[in-house]
């Protein structure tokens, strides 16, 4: 993990209103270990590259074919960089109705960027915890982050086993401590009225959004979490290292349905917009498609 070095650029703004998340209990305690604590960004291979790549500019209609010996060479005049992160930045999401983005880091902080310049151009969010009477940085990666559909709301889950609700302007709503690990994934519904997150600890959560209250938490898995996707306001899908996936919904005590057709860990689910196929890729080399309306694969 980096810590940050002498060389890293740092943005020019300062925000002297830092939210500081601190859970209201003491932090929780757990192992880790490679074979049954997955990462939650794995690094792949790259894969192999042509040797030219078109480009579609966005000041005009033409394309632009840039030679690549290795990498590829983007003009400074089409590139905005966001400086700011003191380590690996995992992940980021677009806010759906403002020109807001919003990145997570192991760097131990979320950060809200202003891509237009009508407010401060960026916004910290510390992950903290409290030791004692003091609050100090959970020095854990963030590992997942989702905005709410009016884009009013940011939730953010990381490797402290916390998830967190923060407004858009940076002041933090609440924090959600029931997780026994890590979280590996955290998304919305689309009513913007439950989050849905997935842990380290084998179990998926539904939160209130509103009172950060959890309402059911999901056992069904033998292994570590790795993601989650909302097929409906209540209904949703869970995929794990234990190669199987689970529907599951609010309410019922059992798997609405279990998939079996991968042959090693399932690393990511997306539902199609119609809720009727589940598409799913795993360590098995595989993607696969399942049928809602089956067992079949």
């Amino acid at each position: 993990m980096l810590n940050g070095n002498d060389n890293t650029t740092h943005s020019s703004y300062t925000n002297n209103a830092n939210q500081i998340a601190v859970p209201k209990h003491e932090p929780m305690e757990y192992e880790t270990s490679n074979n049954t604590h997955p990462h939650p960004h794995p690094h792949y291979p790259g894969n192999p590259t042509p040797n030219s790549l078109s480009v579609q500019t966005g000041s005009s209609n033409i394309n632009t074919n840039l030679a690549i010996n290795g990498s590829v060479e983007i003009p400074q005049s089409r590139v905005t960089v966001l400086r700011g992160h003191e380590s690996e930045v995992f992940i980021c999401a677009w806010n759906p109705t403002h020109d807001l983005l919003a990145s997570g880091s192991g760097d131990s902080t979320a950060r809200i960027w202003n891509l237009q310049g009508t407010r401060e151009p960026e916004i910290v969010l510390r992950h903290c915890i409290r030791r004692g009477d003091t609050q100090v940085p959970s020095n854990k990666d963030v590992t997942s982050l989702d905005w709410n559909p009016s884009g009013t709301q940011l939730a953010t889950g990381s490797y402290d086993g916390y998830a967190r609700i923060w407004s858009s302007d940076g002041n933090l709503v609440s924090t959600l401590g029931q997780h026994k690990g890590p979280i590996f994934a955290l998304k919305w519904n689309k009513k913007g009225n439950f989050i849905l997150s997935a842990g380290v600890d084998r179990t998926t959560i539904i939160w209130d959004a509103n009172s950060g209250h959890c309402e059911q938490q999901f056992s069904f898995h033998t292994a570590p979490a790795l993601d989650v996707d909302w097929q409906s306001d209540t209904t949703f899908a869970s995929c794990s290292t234990d190669q199987k996936i689970h529907v599951c919904r609010l309410g019922e005590l059992r798997a609405v349905k279990t998939f079996h057709g991968h042959q090693n860990e399932v690393n990511a689910i997306k539902w199609d917009p119609q809720g009727r196929l589940l598409a799913s890729c795993s360590d098995d080399m595989t993607l696969k498609v399942n049928s809602n309306e089956s067992n079949r694969t």
